[in-house]
């Protein structure tokens, strides 16, 4: 079984570095990289190069076009059995490759998708971000995980396709704002399997601030509604939470100015919530620091996401702007 993985990249050559390290380091040899520069003012091609004599890979530059139609460019010029997505902030386990060939051999998927972690050399921030995305009390919970709602969708930072999903499917119609659902939902529709690989996990740094963060995942909430236009039956009822919470949060805080019995019900509410994530937090990452970190990063996933998917509702579907 040969791989072809594919790499988009926008100005962010230090990650490819780190990435392509790591894919050195596979226990499964048997692979091509191909790394598509997205347009770059800060291209990434001297430290490609220097991974010639480690790696099969190939590097390509391309105009701006966002990062899905830069994988379909890259899925056009791939020779492998199946397409491998990564996103160039992740770092792989050296025997990634091994379980998902073995996983493939033996389940026989079309399409896959893995988890992410955060790894050790994460700063306490990393940590707390890759918490709160993954975290049971927040929408992270219903991520890479076997109890998901509804079918399963891989998220294109740790996504796999075969070549006959390629051939029969085609790639990616949207470029941005949910591409990779929509992409899933389409390969359910034509019939394919499409299965998680629980040990197929990646390192994922996402975003390194929680300025960056905040931008991110408003921009998910916005890639949500994005999602229900082409798909409604999509939109479930766990994706308004953020939404609901944010609002709640807002009522509250209106509250404070109008009514403090009924303010002070809501805001030990609130703080009982918070209270079970820093719990949880702590039993799961054994530091204090990032437990309450990761406090400030479930907040900033639900209000971003919350504010962004309430942006886009009133615009796209009350309003009916495009």
């Amino acid at each position: 079984m040969f791989f072809s993985i594919i790499i988009p990249l926008y100005n962010r050559p230090q990650e490819i570095d780190e990435l392509l390290y790591t894919l050195t380091q596979q226990t499964y040899m048997q692979f091509e990289v191909l790394v598509i520069e997205d347009g770059s003012v800060n291209d990434a091609k001297a430290i490609v190069n220097k991974y010639a004599h480690q790696l099969d890979i190939q590097y390509y530059f391309k105009e701006n076009e966002g990062q899905g139609f830069t994988r379909n460019y890259g899925f056009a010029r791939a020779k492998g059995d199946y397409f491998v997505i990564f996103d160039s902030d992740c770092l792989i386990p050296e025997d990634y490759l091994e379980i998902v060939k073995n996983y493939l051999l033996e389940h026989n998927l079309d399409a896959y998708g893995g988890p992410d972690a955060a790894h050790d050399t994460f700063s306490p921030v990393q940590k707390a971000i890759s918490y709160a995305m993954t975290s049971p009390f927040t929408t992270g919970g219903i991520r890479g995980n076997k109890k998901h709602i509804g079918q399963f969708h891989p998220r294109s930072f740790n996504m796999g396709v075969s070549r006959e999903v390629w051939e029969k499917v085609g790639g990616f119609i949207l470029t941005r704002l949910g591409e990779d659902i929509e992409y899933s939902i389409r390969i359910h529709e034509h019939g394919f399997k499409i299965g998680l690989i629980p040990a197929a996990k990646v390192y994922h740094k996402r975003r390194t601030s929680f300025g960056q963060f905040y931008k991110q995942l408003h921009f998910f909430g916005r890639a949500r509604i994005n999602i229900y236009k082409h798909f409604p039956s999509e939109l479930k009822l766990v994706h308004f939470f953020p939404a609901v919470f944010t609002i709640g949060l807002l009522f509250t805080l209106l509250l404070h100015l109008i009514y403090l019995p009924l303010a002070y019900i809501c805001d030990t509410g609130i703080l009982i919530y918070f209270l079970m994530i820093f719990i949880h937090s702590w039993t799961v990452n054994r530091s204090l620091k990032v437990a309450f970190l990761s406090i400030t990063a479930s907040f900033i996933q639900l209000f971003a996401y919350g504010l962004g998917f309430i942006q886009d509702f009133f615009k796209r579907i009350v309003f009916k702007q495009s």
